[in-house]
């Protein structure tokens, strides 16, 4: 086997062949890349451009008030899948840390330095940028409609760094008692959640913080569920990596009916909104609830998405997304924002909502990835370096963003017990020949016994 250190030349394709674990499992990354792509998806279609009859441009919001938009977000409402992807990696790499005797503190740090590296370069810009639009004296409307926007993706560094930094002293409660964890942790988000109906709204009488402003809301009574419902959703990645969810077919058939019934239920009788992404912010019971169905729907389809994944030609494209995938994340809302300006100055605009419009949004996709990947050559260096074992060679994407992400989720092979990280570059796709991926053997065989517990027969 070829052993490529850090330092070294990049590994080829043949080379990252050999390298790659060989129970690794591939359909978690695939899992990730196509989470941050919906998320980049859903966020190009809230931002609808046009002009006015008298030629002055305007910019909506095309699909909220949509009848299907609030139940699509019941299956588009993806941000649970992250910390559940999450709790499972964070498992795995806890395991492998105190195999080699680390820390709890060591192990945190490195993951929480590889999850805010990626973000310093953000955090430059938009200091510079607002620093400049104080200093020009532009229109605080104006800067507000693209500051707060663009910033707003940063919550997730935050709940997601949360949820990691406890995920020793977590880990280790759901090893004790896996069901007091789980049990706590929902009836923490309930109580939340009945406070802020009780005090924040019904007895203060406060609102929601306009989305694009500032301001004291109900929202501040939500916040402690940025802990109760992502850890909840870590919780539930534990569990998966410990194969609560691989052990009957039709016991995830019956979580995924059950789940979706009760996010009817509590829709129709309790105080929440029927849109998904309404109740991502402050985190609500819903999305609690909805962890458990990706859990679930992760695993009934783990079969067919691991036949995917045994196809050269996908984990090149996973590969070459994941790669950058904290950049995607970070910085797709700065290209939207960048590629609505130039559409205002120079483009032809269909009116948003119309078939015209709905014709753009995969080439706006592709557009944003293109702009996103630009960037990502100038902030590369901070994104987590390749790390490549004697045994072991670049490792898939995970999820921090995740994403959605950043930090980096170690992964360990059974066989060669090493570890995997962040790769600072996307090796097969750009490296590899269309010969080679039609003829060169998959880069994890599919006879592999995989980390995850397949799903049941």
């Amino acid at each position: 086997m070829v052993a490529t250190r850090q330092g070294a030349n990049p590994p080829t394709v043949d080379t990252v062949t050999t390298s790659i674990p060989r129970h690794r499992d591939l359909t978690l990354d695939l899992a990730r890349v196509v989470c941050v792509l919906v998320v980049v998806f859903v966020h190009l279609l809230l931002v609808g451009v046009g002009r006015n009859p008298d030629g002055s441009p305007f910019i909506i919001n095309p699909v909220s008030g949509e009848r299907w938009f609030a139940p699509a977000t019941w299956i588009a409402e993806i941000m649970p899948m992250f910390f559940v992807v999450g709790g499972f990696a964070a498992k795995v790499g806890w395991e492998s840390a105190q195999r080699r005797g680390e820390s709890a503190s060591t192990f945190v740090r490195t993951r929480l330095r590889r999850l805010a590296l990626p973000a310093l370069p953000l955090f430059i810009v938009l200091t510079a940028a607002l620093t400049a639009v104080l200093v020009l004296g532009v229109d605080p409307d104006l800067a507000d409609a693209i500051a707060v926007p663009v910033g707003s993706v940063l919550w997730f560094l935050a709940a997601y760094a949360l949820a990691q930094a406890l995920a020793p002293w977590m880990i280790r409660w759901h090893e004790r008692n896996p069901w007091l964890a789980l049990v706590v942790l929902f009836a923490g988000a309930f109580f939340v959640d009945v406070v802020r109906l009780v005090v924040g709204i019904q007895s203060l009488g406060l609102d929601r913080i306009p989305a694009d402003g500032y301001g004291i809301g109900d929202e501040l009574f939500g916040l402690p569920n940025v802990g109760f419902v992502w850890l909840f959703a870590q919780q539930i990645g534990f569990c998966l990596r410990d194969g609560w969810f691989s052990r009957l077919r039709w016991w995830n058939l019956v979580m995924i009916v059950a789940g979706f019934a009760c996010l009817g239920l509590l829709v129709i009788l309790g105080e929440y909104s029927a849109s998904m992404l309404t109740n991502q912010w402050p985190p609500t019971l819903p999305l609690a609830v909805l962890a458990v169905i990706q859990a679930a729907l992760l695993t009934l389809l783990h079969r067919p998405l691991t036949a995917i994944m045994d196809r050269r030609f996908a984990q090149a494209i996973v590969f070459f997304l994941g790669s950058r995938l904290m950049s995607v994340y970070l910085w797709h809302v700065p290209a939207i924002v960048l590629l609505t300006g130039v559409q205002l100055l120079w483009l032809p605009m269909p009116d948003p909502g119309t078939g015209a419009w709905w014709l753009t949004r995969p080439v706006f996709v592709i557009a944003v990835l293109l702009v996103v990947w630009a960037i990502s050559t100038i902030t590369k260096r901070w994104e987590s370096p390749a790390r490549f074992s004697p045994r072991g060679g670049p490792p898939m994407p995970s999820p921090s963003p995740p994403l959605p992400s950043s930090s980096s989720n170690p992964w360990r092979s059974r066989a060669t017990d090493s570890t995997c990280h962040w790769p600072s570059s996307a090796w097969c796709a750009p490296r590899s020949q269309s010969t080679s991926l039609k003829t060169a053997p998959p880069l994890v065989p599919a006879s592999a016994t995989e980390t995850m517990p397949p799903s049941p027969r």
